[in-house]
């Protein structure tokens, strides 16, 4: 890490004439990238990524589109090997941000509406003398691209709820819909991952992030992606005007009237596969793979589905696949993924502190109940070696951030989620009255305090059940006074 810093130091040196001032690490993001943002003369991100091909389709997209004034950041130099850059910083507020805290406002409204604007003209601007070879994976977003998705939600979602169906008539119709959103009307480049998060949002302007993995394909599928987002929940009235004043800002960027009609028949089928696709993610990152945030975000997104399937149709008939579907979206399935709630007259309460192995050791049961999770933290790597964290503790921000970003914490996390869960969740369903959960750690000063927050989020966030938390050392030495809730 400190040979990164350094490294990032000469760079911006190099390029700005000054030393940097603060150099922070943000959290990661997409694929093995790694973001910092540094402070000084002019403020900017860096990026580190070992991914050569990918770096190099990005700055060759940054640079095709910044020339014909495509709100992307501008990069303003690249080290020797191709694994380091610095880029403007577009802030840290992306669309979604505004949009969960100030919800559908006629603000946020206008910026969607700006979204769109700014996705047309990259699309149908951007695309022309656009050298598609610099596409990562395929160059086009075609029959076998649709298909590849179909197949995704079939095998990672719809193979996992056990519903019988025709294989051979479910393949024919997944044939149908590919081939018929295949003969768009227009295609040109296609951002692919057009959502609210890669949308940044600084000084009123909306700018884009992340889009290396486009390649040419319809125009519907991106504005898809984006009224469609689950998280989002777009009221249906944004959705129908913001996708009519998209359709006028591609017909102003083309220069010509396109069949309304046809256009929006084709925007529904990229719909559903958009919804599709993104069930086949949860289903593969939930399910196969065990992460908790994937599993909690089933139930929004085939509710999102459900919407789609009420309020829509796709203009061509696909009896076996449309028959699966008003089976996936029914209530039955729904709450078979939506986790059990506590409510007022729910008895159970959950214990969790973190404690020191050194100091206190682990705390006993004094509900007389036994039993519970006591979790060992010093596999981890441990803040508390080095000097500037060593009077911090796990609700500093300093000390989360290295928590997060230098050490297998979220991993670690995401086995305890996955087992406190099934506890939690039966020990509602039966009555039960106490689960106690220990972190342990060398000090009970930093991963030990860090996890047990942790934990408490997410079970108030999941189960809302009643929680008792303490931190055995700490309390002690009356050094935390933060909320949990940071």
């Amino acid at each position: 890490m400190q040979k990164l810093f350094e490294e990032l130091g000469v760079l911006y040196k190099k390029q700005f004439g000054t030393d940097p001032g603060s150099i922070e690490k943000l959290p990661q993001s997409g694929g093995d990238r790694s973001y910092y943002r540094i402070t000084g003369t002019t403020p900017c991100i860096a990026t580190w990524s070992q991914n050569i091909q990918e770096t190099a389709t990005f700055l060759a997209f940054t640079k095709h589109f910044k020339a014909t004034g495509c709100p992307v950041p501008e990069v303003y130099i690249v080290n020797d090997d191709a694994t380091l850059y610095l880029q403007e910083d577009l802030g840290s507020q992306s669309l979604l941000d505004v949009l969960e805290k100030e919800g559908h406002t006629e603000t946020v409204f206008e910026l969607y509406r700006r979204s769109l604007k700014e996705l047309a003209h990259l699309q149908i601007q951007g695309h022309h003398q656009l050298d598609y070879e610099w596409c990562l994976t395929s160059k086009e977003f075609g029959k076998q691209a649709i298909t590849a998705d179909l197949l995704y939600f079939k095998y990672y979602f719809l193979d996992t709820l056990k519903i019988p169906y025709d294989k051979e008539q479910l393949i024919d119709d997944f044939e149908a819909l590919s081939t018929y959103l295949t003969h768009v009307d227009h295609k040109y480049f296609m951002f692919r991952d057009f959502q609210s998060r890669n949308i940044m949002v600084n000084g009123g302007n909306v700018y884009f992030i992340d889009y290396q993995g486009g390649m040419r394909g319809a125009l519907q599928y991106d504005a898809a992606s984006l009224l469609w987002q689950a998280k989002a929940e777009l009221p249906e009235q944004w959705k129908d005007e913001l996708l009519s004043y998209y359709i006028s800002c591609v017909e102003t960027e083309l220069g010509l009237q396109v069949d309304r009609n046809r256009f929006v028949g084709q925007y529904n089928g990229y719909v559903l596969i958009r919804l599709l696709q993104v069930l086949g993610a949860y289903g593969f990152r939930g399910l196969f793979e065990r992460k908790a945030h994937f599993l909690v975000s089933i139930p929004l997104a085939l509710r999102n589905l459900k919407s789609f399937l009420t309020h829509k149709q796709v203009g061509i008939v696909l009896p076996e696949l449309e028959r699966l579907l008003s089976m996936v979206v029914s209530d039955e399935v729904i709450q078979r993924f939506e986790p059990v709630r506590a409510t007022e007259k729910t008895p159970l309460l959950v214990s969790i502190a973190s404690f020191s192995y050194k100091i206190n050791g682990i705390p006993p049961d004094d509900s007389g109940n036994g039993g519970g999770f006591v979790f060992d933290c010093r596999s981890l790597h441990n803040p508390g070696r080095y000097e500037p964290y060593k009077t911090m503790t796990g609700r500093d921000k300093e000390v989360r951030d290295f928590l997060e970003q230098q050490s297998q914490m979220p991993l670690f996390l995401n086995s305890v989620f996955n087992l406190v869960d099934i506890a939690v969740e039966d020990y509602i369903k039966r009555g039960f009255e106490n689960l106690q959960i220990s972190f342990g750690c060398t000090g009970g000063q930093h991963r030990s305090v860090y996890a047990a927050d942790a934990l408490a989020r997410h079970l108030r966030n999941k189960f809302g059940v009643k929680i008792e938390l303490s931190h055995k050392v700490q309390d002690a030495k009356n050094w935390i006074n933060a909320p949990v809730n940071h």
